[in-house]
């Protein structure tokens, strides 16, 4: 979607392909930079980002599989859009390619980013994806049994643009955003069945058969990155328009809708730190902080009573694009994807 500066690349000490194992020491690239005290207590200091590997297309929707005994679990899965290919990492195996097709089964091109974005893992132990070409959410079992299944691929009959983002409830329903990214002529695809690009939920499934759809967020110009708060209480959403990039907090109702949106951080914070462009993914600590991908890295910002933006407390500074962002191995290692890197930065924070 995006390229990185030279500057990136210059940075580097020395660059790991695809398929090569992580080596010591590993090469770092951008820097963190501290806005508030309290960042000392997320991100300890001296941390470097690590690149763990490079050469991808547009890295992306980065998730941590938990150890879960035997030879499952312990390993991050992301995908490359364009590549329609989801990559496994793990420690002492470097990446090697998880599955592909991803996101687009169809015959021929589709468009340059058809493969599978963001990615989550839900209370079941499944692989929860979106899907850009086949304009779907998926599950599919980690074991490799069953295949996959369509969790919901339209809403009123009509078909999703591209599903980019979703994050799972444990009541068993899920959240997603459906912005044109994926579509061959983005926005002005006539393929096109909606008409905005929605937020939706997919209700928890009765006796295996998958919940209803509902449009829980319809006003957004770009929805693209989702998280919940740690108590569930709260839908974040990220807008990655640039002419007005937002992160959204919205009361979850008991049904399953949202209440009314309040701004955690929009286009006034991003000038006053001097950050260019839109949001894109988000993770959430234990302690409710927000870690956003924008302006060239991550941005950690803190939740503040009222109404008033949430406080800016630094940025993890790749120096380039960055899409999105995992926690991992014990929940305090933040992993990164950024254009055609995988990164991450160890922290004293806990991911949820």
């Amino acid at each position: 979607m995006k390229s990185l500066s030279l500057l990136l690349t210059c940075c580097l000490t020395a660059t790991l392909s695809p398929a090569t194992a992580q080596t010591n020491p590993l090469p770092s690239i951008g820097q963190v930079v501290r806005a508030d005290p309290r960042l000392d207590k997320l991100i300890p200091a001296g941390a470097k980002i690590e690149v763990l590997a490079s050469g991808f297309v547009w890295t992306e929707g980065p998730i941590w599989v938990k150890n879960q005994g035997g030879n499952m679990g312990g390993f991050l899965l992301f995908s490359d859009v364009p590549q329609n290919t989801i990559f496994k990492w793990a420690d002492k195996e470097g990446v090697t390619p998880f599955l592909k097709p991803s996101g687009y089964t169809g015959l021929g091109p589709y468009s340059d980013e058809p493969g599978s974005n963001g990615l989550t893992i839900d209370p079941k132990g499944r692989l929860i994806a979106c899907e850009h070409g086949d304009r779907r959410i998926t599950a599919m079992a980690m074991d490799g049994t069953g295949g996959k299944r369509t969790l919901a691929d339209n809403y009123n009959g009509k078909r999703f643009n591209s599903p980019n983002d979703v994050v799972a409830h444990t009541n068993g329903s899920y959240y997603f955003t459906d912005p044109p990214y994926g579509m061959p002529k983005k926005e002005n695809d006539p393929t096109r069945e909606t008409d905005g690009w929605g937020v939706y939920r997919i209700g928890p499934e009765r006796a295996g058969v998958p919940g209803a759809v509902s449009i829980v967020v319809g006003d957004l110009t770009r929805p693209n990155g989702i998280a919940l708060s740690p108590d569930e209480k709260i839908l974040y959403v990220a807008q990655s328009d640039p002419m007005r990039p937002l992160v959204m907090a919205y009361p979850l109702l008991a049904d399953g809708s949202v209440g009314k949106g309040r701004v955690a951080f929009g286009p006034d914070e991003m000038k006053k730190q001097n950050l260019p462009g839109g949001f894109d993914g988000m993770k959430v600590d234990r302690e409710g902080n927000l870690y956003v991908t924008g302006g060239g890295g991550v941005l950690v910002l803190a939740p503040t009573p009222g109404n008033g933006p949430y406080d800016f407390l630094g940025h993890i500074r790749i120096g380039g694009a960055t899409a999105n962002c995992a926690w991992g191995d014990d929940g305090s290692t933040l992993y990164v994807t950024a254009d055609m890197y995988l990164c991450r930065i160890r922290t004293l924070a806990k991911g949820w």
